[in-house]
């Protein structure tokens, strides 16, 4: 079933490589800054759009004598940016038959400022704000209103309707919920006694659970033979995973191969290109909150069976060695490039980070947990904060750490920059500062690892042009990822201190949802680029973290409340991948360019085609760690 949902997305999806744009020539509103009347000379209409994703056909027409005009534009995206030179437009010879004209390609991603200005620098005859549509036709027309007021006009036409680039979407996700409500009634019919007793028998899933409860990172408690039947949610004769830290984790895991894989090429699930988020911007910090809540469970139940410290901290440690390896040698992607060479290798990553992550907060929380901690029970004069208060060794650690980060952040010395700068650099800031992206966390990737050993070609290239190397996940941003795993480990210190408690558990975690929400909103002020520490992902800011925590804490409330609590949901599909989390992880890279997850399209500029390869690939994943999992093979480090 699961395959034959794959090809139905496959399917659907590629219908709409066919569907047709709006054709017919209609008059645009207007635009804001242009004078009144309308114009369009002869052939505009005609000229059809080159096909370029994300792109729009502008035909500029100059009707003004004897006058030169440039073109200038700034995306809507860019803050604080200079204008960006387009075109030159030639002088009309005196005749509105024959006009200057300059064809050019425009973004459609955001919305754009177009400036006409003279040719020689002058000030600017017209700005036109205006969200052009993909593989629109548009015709910009420039006249002389009045000549003895030298009143120009610009009037912005539309001569081929754009396409609705979005539909695509639409189309998967009606696919994706007809699967839904076909896996819903398949649910009411295991309901039938008959039908449930066959596919009990068929499959047998009690081994496979068997194993998996087994895993170490399990809390529980009790359950009495004369209790209720329904099986409880902490049991210490029979112990039972929570489902919903797998659920996460694989929710996650399943939104992070689909961006990677290239989000059907849509800028949103992109990383943004500086400030702010978008879909792409979300999962990294949740994956890493998750891991944080799992290694608190995990710890717990290791020093619960016996283990000694120093066992334990053996395995940290090698596991930690083998997340940085596998992100160094086996999904660097610098292998695009060719074979690795010391030359050419990055030394940060995501598998890195998390590995160094991981080593940092486990170790903390094993160095400083008290006994009594791995079964929940500790004494503490203020019960209510049980969870805060015996761990505040941990506490200072951290405020530590992120004292180091607003001093490295805000008073080291860049050379060329200014103290504390946040920004991009290249064409941001108006151009002052092309060389400081990132700031201090720039800096410090470039003196200690070299410019050859980061990321070359981090998001802000592309909408603020910057040239320096710059890596998001850099040496500085690391201290933040330790402390937003920190807040998932708290999370884990709440789902252990308060078990069997369902409603202090969800209080708790809406709490820290809201505590994360209130500091982020100060950090910010409720804006995209004028808080005092904007979120950026590529910083990995403070202000990123609490934003990010606050979501997770919220999200986790929502899915631990539907998958352990009332159990609405099972968590599947992503449950499975949560499973596995690891070997999707490295296996998606490693298999990013091979068959059936990538193949040769017919139309590389289409969104459709796009979101099909993606969408079908991350599905993919996500059947081969259900398979795993029936067939009980599950890949630990």
């Amino acid at each position: 079933m699961a395959a034959a949902a794959a090809g139905l997305v496959a399917a659907a999806l590629s219908a709409l490589l066919m569907a047709p744009g709006l054709t017919q020539p209609q008059r645009a509103a207007p635009p804001a800054g242009s004078g009144p009347g309308a114009g369009g000379g002869p052939g505009a209409a005609e000229r059809r759009p080159l096909r370029r994703m994300d792109q729009a056909l502008l035909l500029v027409r100059n009707e003004l004598p004897a006058q030169g005009l440039r073109l200038a534009a700034l995306s809507g995206s860019c803050h604080r940016c200079l204008y960006q030179f387009l075109a030159f437009v030639p002088p009309s010879n005196g005749s509105q038959t024959k006009p200057g004209t300059a064809a050019v390609m425009v973004d459609t991603q955001h919305p754009l400022t177009l400036q006409l200005s003279g040719s020689v620098g002058d000030r600017a005859l017209c700005k036109i704000q205006y969200h052009f549509g993909e593989f629109g036709n548009y015709s910009l027309v420039v006249k002389t209103l009045s000549t003895s007021t030298k009143t120009v006009s610009c009037d912005l036409i539309i001569n081929e309707g754009p396409i609705n680039s979005y539909l695509p979407i639409l189309f998967a996700f009606l696919v994706y919920m007809g699967i839904l409500a076909i896996l819903i009634a398949g649910r009411l019919l295991m309901k039938i006694d008959p039908v449930r007793n066959w596919v009990c028998q068929t499959l047998n899933p009690r081994d496979t659970d068997h194993l998996i409860n087994s895993e170490l990172g399990s809390p529980h408690t009790t359950d009495s033979p004369s209790s209720n039947p329904t099986p409880r949610l902490w049991s210490t004769t029979s112990r039972q995973r929570l489902r919903s830290l797998d659920t996460f984790r694989g929710l996650s895991l399943t939104i992070m191969v689909f961006v990677n894989y290239g989000g059907g090429k849509y800028w949103f699930f992109k990383h943004e290109s500086w400030n702010g988020l978008t879909v792409a911007d979300l999962v990294f910090p949740w994956f890493v909150f998750i891991m944080g809540t799992s290694i608190l469970l995990s710890l717990s139940s290791m020093l619960r069976w016996g283990s000694s410290k120093q066992k334990v901290f053996g395995k940290i440690i090698w596991r930690s060695f083998l997340l940085i390896l596998l992100g160094i040698l086996v999904v660097n992607p610098n292998y695009c490039l060719g074979p690795l060479s010391w030359d050419n290798l990055r030394i940060p990553g995501v598998l890195q980070r998390l590995g160094f992550t991981y080593l940092v907060v486990a170790a903390l929380e094993l160095l400083f947990t008290r006994a009594g901690a791995e079964s929940g029970v500790l004494e503490t004069r203020c019960a209510a904060l049980q969870d805060i208060l015996p761990y505040w060794p941990q506490w200072i650690f951290i405020v530590v750490l992120e004292v180091i980060w607003f001093c490295l952040t805000f008073l080291l010395p860049v050379p060329g920059c200014p103290r504390g700068y946040l920004g991009p650099g290249g064409i941001g800031d108006f151009g002052n500062y092309p060389n400081c992206t990132g700031g201090a966390a720039g800096y410090i990737d470039r003196l200690l690892l070299g410019e050859n050993h980061i990321y070359q070609h981090p998001s802000s290239s592309v909408v603020y042009q910057t040239t320096m190397p710059y890596d998001p996940e850099g040496i500085l941003g690391t201290i933040n990822t330790i402390f937003m795993a920190f807040l998932g480990l708290q999370a884990g210190k709440i789902i252990l201190f308060y078990k069997d408690k369902h409603k202090q558990i969800m209080s708790r975690f809406f709490i820290w949802s809201i505590v994360m929400g209130i500091i982020s909103a100060i950090l910010t002020k409720c804006s995209k680029e004028e808080g005092f520490i904007p979120i950026n992902k590529n910083l990995w800011s403070v202000s990123y973290v609490t934003t990010m925590s606050c979501f997770a804490f919220f999200l986790l409330l929502l899915i631990y409340y539907l998958v352990d609590v009332k159990r609405l949901w099972s968590g599947a599909p992503f449950f499975y991948p949560g499973m596995n989390s690891i070997l999707v992880y490295i296996g998606h890279e490693v298999f990013e360019n091979y068959f059936p997850f990538k193949w040769k399209m017919q139309d590389s500029q289409s969104h459709a085609e796009h979101l099909t390869q993606n969408l079908t690939a991350t599905t993919l994943w996500v059947i081969i760690s259900y398979l795993l999992y029936r067939r009980k093979i599950f890949w630990k480090i």
